[in-house]
């Protein structure tokens, strides 16, 4: 019996996770989960709520008292807060400025990666193959994926695809403040005392800083069938078939 498999992959702000994540999702019939949506919402919760940033049993708590949900809807994965779709919402500046600090909590690390756990499980235990990206996911949410990728990318061009982002989702930023937030955000994610931003030991290392889309897709893939050997089934049916022909 064919055993399902997880994908897992972490990195900085803007290296391309959810834009790989998903295009490998669909070439290959993934299951695509964005990790960071699911911090992202708890951040926009705590702005709903008024809660300050620093007041760490509020922050936590909030959780307990609200909904999240992710949700596919046309190979677009989609995040709901108490039922209501705020997908875009979770993007702008605000929570941007503040899902690190809000992250950075051990009890809420704890209780979302309690939920990541439960919505990767979910679909193994449906026989479906994942992919998961986030901060921690190789080295806290799931130890044990088949596949890890530590996907990279250096500062400026991370910025230059943020500001393309955000002009794309109508958030008018400058190129400099997205470069400092970016900054920033790398400090604080590498330095947390849980579920700190770093490389698992034996997950693969991709930079795409002067790859393209396509080309990083393609290269993520070649790993995925070397690492699942999706591969070598891939070239045996191949094979299989070539004998069937001459065989006629």
């Amino acid at each position: 019996m064919k055993m399902s498999y997880i994908v897992a992959i972490d990195g900085p702000a803007g290296a391309g996770k959810g834009t790989i994540t998903k295009l490998v999702a669909k070439d290959m019939g993934l299951v695509s989960i964005d990790t960071g949506m699911l911090y992202r919402c708890h951040a926009l919760a705590v702005l709903k709520n008024n809660i300050s940033i620093t007041n760490e049993k509020e922050v936590v708590d909030i959780l307990e008292k609200i909904d999240i949900d992710l949700r596919n809807n046309d190979n677009k994965q989609l995040v709901f807060l108490n039922g209501e779709d705020v997908t875009n919402q979770i993007r702008t500046p605000e929570v941007s400025s503040i899902v690190s600090q809000t992250s950075t909590f051990p009890k809420v690390r704890e209780k979302i990666t309690q939920l990541e756990r439960k919505i990767g499980y979910k679909w193994l235990k449906e026989g479906k193959n994942i992919i998961m990206e986030g901060r921690d996911i190789t080295t806290v949410v799931f130890p044990d994926a088949k596949v890890k990728i530590y996907l990279d990318a250096t500062p400026i061009e991370r910025a230059k695809r943020r500001c393309r982002q955000n002009k794309k989702n109508g958030i008018n930023q400058s190129f400099e403040e997205v470069l400092q937030s970016i900054m920033a955000r790398d400090k604080n994610d590498m330095n947390k005392a849980v579920g700190a931003l770093k490389k698992a030991p034996d997950a693969i290392y991709v930079d795409s800083s002067k790859s393209s889309v396509n080309k990083t897709k393609h290269k993520i893939i070649r790993i995925i069938k070397q690492k699942t050997n999706e591969g070598k089934r891939s070239v045996r049916n191949d094979n299989y078939k070539k004998n069937i022909k001459s065989n006629r």
